[in-house]
């Protein structure tokens, strides 16, 4: 494996290893980074805002630093974007951000148009930025995905499941998937059914068993699946939830 790995970096430039060691927790190399490129933070937030920035001075810079600083983390070479092209992308989005939040956009301030270079750059330059920006979405939300799924991982924990446990658990057949989403969903809207589940961490059979026709060794049986599926719908998870999005419509349809 260690070979694999040298054998990779060795055609990366040395910005492109500095950044490869941030992520794998040398905080030496983030600082180094963090602290030669301030110049760099400052010329890309000062030209979207168009005035002159101070660092620990002005929010803009400080979050063109925390922006610069979360590109190290989300930044990847295979994608095909040089690290500045995309560590400049993630400024003028996060900035672009702040400016929404804070409802601070002025005639002068335009971060939506400073997306993309003026008609005077280069097509060169204009292809960086495409690239970049599509390498942004991507790891974006591979990283959100991530996040997701460790936040989903770490609920159910509370209820003693695993997400290993839960892949073997998945019903094989489509009626049995359904009927068990049906049972979730009951649980999701019914705010007794889910304080009884939130609290007891176990499901609710008895009365479950009253307002839907499963059998309780069949609820037993899909229990976790269940919970989990309770979870989903509950939870803020934007990507799991379009995961199941097809037991929805299968149901609506049956």
């Amino acid at each position: 494996m260690g070979f694999l790995f040298r054998k990779r970096t060795e055609a990366y430039d040395e910005m492109t290893m500095m950044v490869v060691e941030a992520q794998l927790g040398d905080e030496i190399a983030r600082e180094r980074l963090l602290k030669e490129y301030t110049p760099f933070i400052l010329r890309v937030a000062s030209n979207f805002c168009n005035r002159y920035l101070v660092m620990g001075q002005d929010d803009e810079a400080s979050i063109g630093l925390m922006a610069f600083n979360e590109a190290i983390d989300k930044y990847s070479a295979d994608k095909g974007a040089k690290f500045l092209t995309f560590a400049e992308v993630v400024i003028r989005r996060r900035l672009t951000d702040y400016y929404r939040k804070e409802s601070k956009f002025t005639n002068n301030v335009l971060p939506l148009s400073n997306f993309q270079d003026t008609e005077n750059q280069d097509q060169e330059r204009l292809l960086e930025i495409e690239e970049a920006n599509k390498a942004f979405h991507i790891e974006e939300e591979a990283f959100n995905k991530k996040q997701e799924i460790l936040q989903f991982t770490q609920m159910l924990g509370d209820f003693d499941i695993s997400l290993s446990e839960l892949v073997k658990l998945s019903p094989k057949h489509q009626d049995a998937r359904e009927r068990a989403y049906e049972v979730a969903k009951l649980i999701a809207d019914n705010p007794l059914l889910l304080e009884f589940l939130q609290e007891k961490k176990t499901l609710p059979l008895k009365k479950i068993e009253e307002k839907v026709e499963v059998s309780r060794k069949t609820l037993e049986r899909q229990r976790k699946y269940i919970i989990a599926l309770v979870l989903v719908l509950t939870g803020n998870f934007e990507y799991l939830q379009s995961y199941i999005q097809g037991l929805e419509k299968e149901v609506k349809k049956g």
